[in-house]
């Protein structure tokens, strides 16, 4: 709960320091990177800080936390930190970590802001860190325990026993737990962090949806290649897609993740653009492997039939299915897909079902304009979830 008093000096000092966060962030990774460069060897992605992504999130989920404390000082928004909480997990965050960053956090806020950091300013500040880091700390405690692991400790090494070329810039690998012990838990929808070893001896994290019916010993994830300008947050996916073959070991986390298909009997909508797909074939698949009887409505958007990645198997899950049908999109529609829809997506002449539960995973603008369509429709907000890849640079948006 913050405090009445705190909560006047948030609400005063909201503006000023939501506009000085990008400039306070910046600082922020660079002094803490400075001072422990450790860091940036196992758990901190430097693609995502090379393209400022990270710091954009940081910042959104400050400013987010804040103004909703602001709002509703007796209450947390949960969906803020049931996001980070899922994300930190997944890489390890411990709870020594939040002293490190609170001290770096407010060393850069004192410097940027300067002579406007008042005591008082500075401990209603100090307030709302706290408060969301120990939220944040009870949560990520409660998800270690549950996946039956030690903070920070969460990983494993599997075996790859089978790689599938799926498109020509994207490939699943099929593990299995190179200890041969029971896989972790796992529920349609998580993902899994993968962490390698980089050639200048830095190991670098990525997170990656499973593709897969999450009940048994096998595990697949499906990487799509990223080269080029998007470089280097395409390091680990282009090590994977040249090295790693049948018989190579993988480190994995335990599966994490808030956005899990739920176990009501509601019609289900999946819409999804490019690699978005997956964590919706590993929905689709636990289904079919639960003899879901539920309605379910498969939408997703490419460039053409060729670079759709698991259109195969997704075509096959759909016709087991008893309930089930699917409509696609293509930039450059192929004679692979006749029934195809030209062009980019667009929801407004889909048939959907009422009191449907909605999953979206793509690129951001995908989702922001399938989000729009999806309202239009008169679909509720809280029935749409969604999962981003990467930093989750929609959490500051109020209307996500």
């Amino acid at each position: 709960m913050l405090s009445d008093d705190s909560a006047v000096v948030i609400r005063a000092t909201l503006p000023a320091v939501g506009a000085a966060l990008g400039d306070i962030t910046t600082r922020f990774y660079a002094t803490m990177f400075g001072d422990h460069p450790e860091l940036l060897d196992g758990m901190f992605n430097r693609g995502n800080q090379a393209s400022g992504a990270q710091r954009q999130a940081l910042a959104g989920s400050i400013a987010a936390f804040a103004a909703a404390l602001v709002a509703h000082p007796d209450t947390y928004p949960q969906a803020v930190l049931d996001r980070i909480a899922h994300k930190h997990v997944a890489v390890g965050v411990t709870e020594d970590q939040y002293v490190i960053v609170h001290k770096y956090l407010f060393a850069a806020i004192a410097h940027v802001l300067g002579d406007a950091v008042t005591p008082e300013v500075a401990a209603a500040w100090d307030e709302v860190y706290w408060l969301m880091a120990g939220a944040l700390i009870a949560q990520e405690a409660r998800l270690y325990q549950g996946a039956q692991v030690e903070p920070g400790d969460t990983w494993r090494r599997w075996t790859v026993v089978e790689r599938v070329q799926e498109t020509p810039d994207t490939a699943s690998f099929l593990l299995r737990p190179a200890d041969d012990a029971p896989a972790p838990g796992a529920k349609a929808g998580q993902y899994v962090s993968v962490r390698v070893r980089m050639p200048d001896g830095i190991r670098q994290l990525r997170q990656y949806s499973l593709s897969s019916a999450p009940g048994d010993d096998l595990r697949r994830i499906t990487v799509k290649r990223v080269d080029g300008q998007d470089a280097p947050d395409g390091e680990v996916s282009a090590l994977l897609h040249d090295t790693v073959h049948i018989g190579d070991e993988l480190t994995l986390s335990a599966p994490f993740g808030d956005v899990v298909l739920d176990d009501t009997d509601d019609p289900l909508v999946l819409v999804s653009a490019g690699i978005g797909c997956t964590p919706m074939v590993g929905m689709l698949e636990h289904l079919v492997a639960s003899h879901s009887t539920r309605p379910v409505t498969v939408l997703h958007a490419d460039r053409s039939p060729g670079a759709h990645a698991l259109r195969t198997r997704t075509r096959q899950l759909v016709r087991q299915l008893p309930d089930c049908r699917a409509e696609f999109w293509y930039e450059q529609p192929g004679a692979d897909e006749p029934d195809a829809h030209p062009g980019l997506i667009d929801l407004t002449g889909s048939e959907l079902p009422e009191d449907a539960r909605v999953y979206l995973c793509g690129p951001l603008p995908f989702m922001r304009e399938a989000r729009a369509q999806l309202l239009r429709a008169g679909v509720p907000a809280l029935r749409i979830r969604y999962e981003v890849f990467g930093p989750d640079l929609w959490l500051a948006d109020a209307t996500a």
